[in-house]
């Protein structure tokens, strides 16, 4: 058959253009298209031989081949796999109207952009045109397995493209790039060299299952020096059984993804089967990155389709909280756009997610009991990450409590669950206390904790900054109600020495008068002043009512950048302290109250700095103790 001259379709010269102006950000890929197409030819082959479809075939070599010509300029992508008819690659190269790319086409005028529209992955017809971006022509030669003719296909990317039958073609489909000249302004690199080509397919192409040969360069008259050089590892960890990967290279693995010179904390392997493949293989650092907190941190784990790199970074698959993970997740099929480049939002992504999810949170809680040394490292290092999570994700909620511990009253040394806090209650104990602070020692030496103290009830200590969020958006656990010792009202029960009805009544009425009164004098700092049942030991305590925001909650939106109105707290007196009592004696016996005014500011005073905070007007209150301390002497 002569060769002919045929005209690509709209679609297929609009396609053209969207691959060599905007589609892909990254020229490297082209490799990787062709590799992966090459790929796709190798398993249709050997499937192919299982079924008997082609018994005649040799399949006991099947490979991947790069040859460059530095004088030509050439680069080919060889494969002896299941090859392509003249009817196929007139379907699937020339014409794009039954490949479905078409209607990619279409979506993409009605979206804003390549992103916005859904696309094709594995179309031969698709990924094949990225070669343009680096070559000015482009020349396939395959021949269908089983067949006796190949066909030629040439084009340089423009509005036409030749066919023609060969006679001598090689079974398989090789793929001849006549490249452009490099152009660094550009990102356009020098694809004869053969140190690119060696990182291309070691990015992308690693762990393809079939060996990917660079032919060794040709000597001026025309022979081959060398053996051909097997560049990628084919060693797809997350696709081999367990038992027969050591650890040793799982910990290899990790350290070339996370790069990371330490080895993992812990290993997860998932594989799913059925009408949706994947495999994943996730690792949990033993130390926290430096930059964890910080905005730009790249998180995410790296995205293989069939072997095939397509990410680095892919955020979709685990939530913000779990961004610490490392590894691969490898699917058999997913919606990407036509780049590969982007990946849609759809029920894989979110069926994927959902999995991995449950899966760390499960790994992390079953570590607590059979590796307790182990989850104490994961929890110094990652415990204030994972928290996020009882904030952002409601509907893991409940794994995550159950993965998470927390330090105590109960032991000094070691954290409690919250299932095992319950089942130590009291009698008669309805809620579960904890009270914030910055740290451990801080918040046991708080006055708020003085009745605790008394009563043994015991109180979670919280020290990290998402624990004041995360409390308020739980709320409660297992019918307990999570209740803050330094917020409303506090009535412990079981006290042997409460007071009756009575007592308290008579208590209130021999106090009222001084209440009413500091209560005046502090309006502009203080919301209310009234007599406390959390203190034994302190005088005074400032506490905030049941539903307004902590001081630290305040400061904490407000380095967010929100405002928020400043809630005035609740000044408690202890009414059995010498010194509540000499003050209400004062009150009822003086009737200048200067003195009492001074000492009123003082109390106030000495209440917020005993809960970390600071004095209204430092200089004035360093000036009243200083005077009453000369008066003492």
């Amino acid at each position: 058959m002569p060769t002919e001259t045929f005209e690509f379709q709209v679609e297929a010269r609009q396609l053209l253009q969207l691959m060599i102006h905007s589609v892909y950000s990254n020229k490297d890929v082209f490799l990787r298209e062709l590799v992966s197409n090459a790929s796709d030819a190798l398993d249709k082959l050997r499937l192919a031989a299982l079924r008997d479809d082609l018994p005649d075939v040799d399949v006991s070599d099947l490979h991947i081949e790069l040859e460059v010509d530095k004088e030509a300029r050439t680069l080919t992508v060889r494969d002896n796999g299941i090859g392509m008819s003249y009817d196929e690659v007139t379907r699937l190269i020339g014409t794009i109207a039954n490949s479905g790319t078409a209607k990619f086409l279409q979506e993409l005028r009605e979206a804003e952009d390549a992103a916005g529209a859904d696309g094709l992955i594995g179309q031969f017809g698709v990924g094949f045109y990225s070669g343009f971006m680096v070559a000015d022509e482009v020349t396939l030669v395959t021949r269908r397995a089983g067949e006796t003719q190949g066909t030629r296909w040439t084009s340089r990317g423009e509005s036409t493209y030749t066919l023609e039958t060969v006679d001598e073609a090689p079974q398989g489909t090789s793929v001849t790039l006549h490249l452009k000249p490099a152009d660094s302004e550009n990102q356009l690199h020098d694809y004869t060299s053969t140190w690119k080509i060696r990182e291309i397919v070691k990015r992308y192409s690693d762990f393809i299952t079939w060996p990917v040969r660079l032919l060794p360069e040709r000597g001026e008259d025309g022979a081959e020096s060398g053996e051909a050089e097997t560049l990628n590892s084919m060693k797809a960890l997350w696709a081999r059984p367990r038992d027969e990967v050591s650890d040793d290279e799982y910990h290899e693995l990790y350290k070339h993804i996370a790069h990371d010179w330490r080895e993992p904390l812990e290993t997860i392997r998932l594989q799913a089967e059925g009408t949706f493949e994947y495999q994943a293989l996730l690792f949990v650092p033993a130390h926290a990155p430096h930059d964890l907190f910080t905005q730009g941190y790249q998180r995410g784990v790296q995205l293989y389709v069939k072997r095939v790199f397509i990410m680095d970074d892919c955020e979709e698959l685990l939530p913000p909280y779990l961004r610490f993970v490392k590894g691969v997740v490898d699917a058999q099929d997913l919606s990407l756009n036509v780049s590969r480049e982007i990946l849609q939002q759809d029920r894989h992504i979110r069926m994927i997610q959902r999995r991995l999810t449950k899966k760390v949170l499960a790994t992390v809680k079953d570590l607590r009991t059979s590796a307790p040394e182990r989850y104490a490292t994961f929890w110094r290092e990652f415990g204030p990450v994972l928290k996020e999570g009882l904030v952002t994700d409601s509907e893991n909620r409940d794994a995550i409590l159950a993965a998470s511990s927390f330090a105590s009253t109960h032991d000094a040394e070691e954290p409690t669950t919250l299932q095992a806090y319950v089942e130590r209650m009291k009698d008669g104990q309805k809620d579960i206390w904890y009270m914030t602070g910055e740290s451990r020692r801080a918040i046991e030496d708080s006055p708020h904790m003085e009745a605790f103290r008394a009563k043994g009830v015991e109180v979670l200590l919280l020290t990290d900054a998402v624990d004041e969020v995360w409390v308020d958006a739980v709320g409660e656990y297992e019918g307990k109600a999570l209740r803050s010792v330094a917020k409303g009202e506090i009535d412990l029960e079981g006290d042997r020495e409460e007071k009756s009805d009575t007592e308290k009544e008579q208590q209130g009425e021999e106090y009222a008068g001084l209440l009413g009164w500091m209560s005046e004098h502090l309006s502009e700092d203080v919301k209310e002043v009234r007599l406390s049942s959390r203190l034994t030991v302190s005088p005074a305590c400032v506490v905030s009512d049941a539903n307004e925001l902590t001081p630290a909650l305040e400061n904490m939106y407000r380095a967010m950048g929100q405002e928020v109105p400043h809630a005035k707290r609740i000044l408690e007196l202890n009414p059995e302290h010498q010194l509540v009592k000499s003050l209400n004696r004062a009150y009822t016996e003086q009737q200048d109250r200067t003195e009492l005014t001074e000492t009123a500011d003082l109390l106030h005073a000495l209440a917020v700095l005993a809960e970390g905070g600071r004095p209204k007007e430092p200089a004035r209150f360093v000036k009243l103790v200083a005077d009453r301390l000369e008066r003492t002497l």
